[in-house]
Parts: C-alpha cells; structure tokens; sequence
C-alpha cells in the first residue's frame, strides 16, 4: 500500500507530505484493520529486548525529529515500533529556520534538514504523553533553544528533564545536530561532562525524591567526530555515567553522493540523513563499541532502509537500532521486515 501512496507524497513538499502521512496515520488508527494494510504489525513477543532496565517490545525505534511534539506515539506504536523517541524538545517554543529546511535526495535516498530544533515547548509534549496509552517506550530527546548560550546549556537541560521526567522511560541528549549555530560545540569534553553530570546528579534526586530508579540518560552523537574525538566520548560516558550512546546523527558531509552537485548546493546547510550516512555510522557503532562493553547502550541509527542494513548495526554491536529516513522511503512494512530479521538472527 505504501508503494502506491508514496509518488503522492512524493510529490508534495517534504514538510507537506509529512503531516499528510500523520493525519492519514491518524485516521487509519480508528479503523479496524487499516494500519495492517500499509505494512505495519506489532512487534512479536520474541523481539522485545531488554536493556537499560527496561523491556522494549521490538529492537527498533523511531529516531528523535519525526514526532517531535509527541502527537502520534499511540499511532506510531501500532505499526512496529518497539518504542518511540520523541523530540527533539526544548523549554520554549520556537519555530525552528525558515522554509523550505527540508530537501529529498531520492537518488541517494537521502534527505537533507536545517529543521533547527521546531517544536511546541515541552509542556505541551508533557500534556500528550500523560494522555498516551500504557506499555509504550517513549524516549525523551531534549536539548537547548537557540537563543540559550551554551555556557547555560545546562539549564535549559535541567528543565526540559524536570518537565519530561514523569512521562518519559529514557533521556537523550541531542548535542549533536548540526542546525542549531554553535550546538555542536557542546560535544566537547568540558561543556559535555558538564551537562551530563549536572543532569546524572539532578536525576538522581528525582529518583530519591519518587522512590524510583533513576532513568537512563543517553547522548546523541555526530558521525562526523573523528576517533580522537570518540574516545574523549567515550571517555565523558564513563566519567559521567550515563547509560550509553545514539550513534549516529545526521552528517555535513556531501561526499560520494548522486544527487547532481549544483542541485545539493542549491539546497544548502543542513544535516544529511538516509544511505550516504550509513557506512560512518555502522563504523562508529563498531569503533564505540569495542570500547564500551556491555552493559553500556549502544542505539545504532543512520541509514537503515532494509532489514540488512539494521542487523548491520546490530552485528557491530548495537542493543537497539531507530529508523528515519529509511521509512520515509520504503514505508511501515521496513519494520516488520527488520523485527522478522532480528528475530531470526537470536535463534541462530
């Protein structure tokens, strides 16, 4: 069904066609049977993993920017997902760069995004996830506004996970996309143990004060880091001690691509998602892992369009993978074929 639906959207604008496909979701969740016929299925008991304390229906998840303000979790977990992250948000509403700010690469199934952190605020997300139905993993992705210096990154922080904290299972800082000037500074090693250790700490009062355990914190990072830069991560992970990693990001890389030149510069600044990132990330899964042992979390995410390309992430060392892109060209069926393949893969 989806390959019948996708020339349609296909043909509208990137940010037309997303909240199109939202409002058909939408839609197809009130009747009976009719998310089935786009491809999407539940997850089977023997795909839900446990890590972080948690037990994640399926090893697959939606990748943080897709639904940001949290408006279609009961949806989106009805389709194949093992669990949701959603944001990235932040303490205030802002409406993110001017438009266009996405861009499709269909030769490279690839898009390119300058979104810049658009979202509702993180109150209204709150008010959402109070609403959605029991026995969904939802991520929290949270970072700062773009008016918030870095030197208060922290703070911005700080509420976003005092606001989130009841609502969400896990947390994950987003210091990493490249659409937000100078954010990306922050995954230097003295601004990034500061705000990751000030959120352990906060998050452990939180945990006292509920009589609960703390909730795991991962950090998204950027597959543009060089392996010097990793280990000062992996480093920071340890130091810190948050649960683990997402890896990867989008990329500013415009290297080997398709897509004809003059028309990837016209489409300008952005983070480039989809196939062309896939390598890197696959490599930075595997180089990360080999330095952080289990029980540290590994999220692989970056190019994942088929059930190969995820289990390749898995087979490097990933506990849990999240698709983006990848859905947005090959639909909700890539999730039933990525669970079937995952489960297949723990029998052997």
């Amino acid at each position: 069904m989806y390959k019948l639906l996708r020339p349609l959207l296909f043909s509208l604008s990137p940010e037309s066609a997303h909240h199109l496909t939202f409002s058909m979701l939408e839609v197809a969740k009130l009747l009976p049977g009719a998310l089935a016929l786009v491809g999407g299925k539940r997850p089977g008991k023997s795909a839900a993993v446990e890590v972080m304390g948690l037990t994640f229906p399926g090893p697959v998840g939606l990748a943080a920017g897709m639904d940001k303000d949290a408006r279609h979790v009961d949806a989106l977990s009805r389709i194949g997902f093992g669990f949701i992250e959603i944001g990235t948000l932040t303490p205030v509403a802002q409406p993110g760069n001017e438009r266009p700010r996405l861009f499709r690469l269909p030769a490279d199934r690839a898009l390119i995004n300058r979104m810049g952190f658009n979202n509702g605020g993180v109150a209204a997300a709150v008010e959402r996830l109070k609403k959605r139905a029991p026995g969904i993993i939802v991520g929290g992705n949270i970072g700062k506004n773009k008016n918030t210096p870095n030197e208060q990154a922290i703070d911005d922080h700080v509420k976003c996970f005092d606001a989130l904290h009841p609502v969400v299972d896990y947390f994950v800082v987003n210091v990493s996309s490249p659409n937000t000037p100078g954010l990306r500074a922050l995954q230097e090693k003295e601004p990034l143990l500061k705000i990751l250790v000030g959120l352990m700490e906060f998050g452990n009062k939180l945990a006292t004060h509920h009589s609960q355990l703390p909730k795991p914190i991962l950090l998204k990072i950027a597959p543009d880091l060089t392996n010097e830069q990793l280990d000062d991560i992996v480093s920071v992970v340890k130091e810190s001690g948050i649960a683990g990693l997402i890896a990867t990001n989008t990329t500013i890389s415009r290297e080997d691509l398709r897509t004809p030149k003059t028309e990837v510069e016209a489409m300008g600044s952005g983070g480039l998602s989809g196939t062309p990132v896939r390598q890197r990330s696959t490599e930075v899964v595997r180089y990360l892992r080999d330095r952080l042992p289990k029980p540290f979390v590994i999220i692989g995410v970056g190019g994942i369009d088929s059930a190969e390309a995820a289990m390749e992430k898995i087979e490097a060392g990933a506990d849990l993978v999240q698709v983006y892109t990848g859905l947005i060209y090959e639909g909700p069926a890539l999730l039933k074929r990525i669970n079937r393949a995952f489960v297949k893969w723990r029998s052997l």
